[in-house]
C-alpha cells in the first residue's frame, strides 16, 4: 500500500507550532517555581533573556543542548528532556518531518534538483538565501531556525557507515546567483568540497541537452536499512513519501536515465571549478 506523507499549508494551524508553545508554557511554569527570572536563567544555561523570552513565548527552537541545560536548572527532573524529540521534529515544517526521519537513517539517498542546490549540499549562507527568499516572509527568528535544521541534516554527509549519495542538479541552478556572486561562490566551493568525498557522486545536467527525462520535477529516492525504496515528492508546502513498488520504480526508472544524460561525476566537478574561476 502506498504511503502517503502529506502535510497542508504552512500557516498558524501547524502542530509543531502549538506544540512549542506549550513546550514554552511549561519552561516558564517550571522557571517560575524555581524563583528564577528569565535573566538568571538565561545566565545559568548560557543564553540571553531574549533568547529565553522566545522559547518561553514558542518563537525560537531550543537547541537540545540548551533543553537539557534548562531542565538540570529549574528542577524538571526530565520534563523536557522527555519532550526533546519533539522539540527536534518541530524544526522543520509539518509536511517535511516525516522525509527528514527517514533521510537521517537512509544508507541510499539520490536526488534531482532544478530549482535550488539540494539542502544537504547548501552552504549556510546559501540556505539563509533560499529561506529570506519565501514567500509568505519568514520572520528573522523562523529563518534562523530553519538554516540551523538545515545544516543539521547535513550530519548524513559524515555518518558511519557512509551513506551513498548522489545528486544530479540542473546548470542553471549552479549558474544561478542566489544572494548575489559571493553568496554563490560559497555554494560552488561548498559542492566542490562534498564532491569530492568517497561516498557522494554530483552530476550538472547542462542546458543545452536536446533530451531531458526530469521535466515532471525535482524528487528524491532513498532506500532504508531494511531494504525498503522509498520516493519523495514535493510541492509547494506539501510533501508526500511513496512506498508503492510501481511509483518507486517509475522514479528509479527516471533517475537512471538522468544520470545517463548528465555530465559524469568528473565532468561536472570541473564544470562547476570552471564557474567558480568565472566569479
Amino acid at each position: 500500500m502506498d504511503v502517503a506523507v502529506a502535510g497542508a499549508v504552512e500557516n498558524s494551524a501547524d502542530p509543531g507550532g502549538g506544540f512549542l508553545r506549550c513546550f514554552g508554557r511549561q519552561v516558564k511554569l517550571l522557571r517560575e517555581a524555581a524563583g528564577l527570572t528569565q535573566a538568571e536563567l538565561g545566565a545559568s544555561v548560557g543564553y540571553g533573556e531574549a533568547h529565553i523570552a522566545s522559547v518561553e513565548q514558542g518563537r525560537r527552537i531550543p537547541k537540545p543542548e540548551m533543553v537539557d541545560a534548562v531542565d538540570r536548572v529549574v528542577g524538571g527532573r526530565g520534563m523536557l528532556v522527555a519532550m526533546k524529540g519533539e522539540v527536534e521534529r518541530a524544526r522543520y515544517p509539518s509536511f517535511f518531518r516525516e522525509f527528514v526521519r527517514l533521510e537521517a537513517e537512509a544508507v541510499e539517498l539520490h536526488a534531482y534538483d532544478a530549482q535550488v542546490v539540494n539542502g544537504l549540499l547548501q552552504s549556510e549562507e546559501y540556505a539563509r538565501a533560499v529561506f529570506a527568499m519565501r514567500r509568505p516572509l519568514l520572520d528573522e527568528d523562523t529563518v534562523a531556525q530553519r538554516v540551523a535544521a538545515r545544516l543539521d541534516r547535513q550530519k548524513l554527509l559524515a555518518r558511519r557507515p557512509a551513506p551513498l549519495l548522489s545528486f544530479v542538479i540542473e546548470e542553471s541552478v549552479v549558474r544561478r546567483p542566489l544572494g548575489g556572486p559571493h553568496v554563490l561562490r560559497s555554494q560552488l566551493e561548498q559542492l566542490l568540497i562534498v564532491g569530492h568525498q568517497r561516498n557522494v557522486e554530483i552530476q550538472v545536467m547542462p542546458t543545452s541537452r536536446d533530451e531531458h527525462a526530469g521535466l515532471a520535477g525535482p524528487f528524491t529516492l532513498l532506500l532504508a536499512k531494511n531494504q525498503r525504496r522509498m520516493g519523495y515528492v514535493e510541492t509547494h508546502c506539501q510533501g508526500v513519501v511513496h512506498s508503492d513498488p510501481a511509483q518507486v520504480q517509475m522514479l528509479e526508472s527516471t533517475y537512471g536515465v538522468l544520470r545517463a544524460q548528465a555530465m559524469t561525476p568528473k565532468e561536472s566537478l570541473a564544470q562547476i571549478e570552471m564557474l567558480l574561476g568565472e566569479l
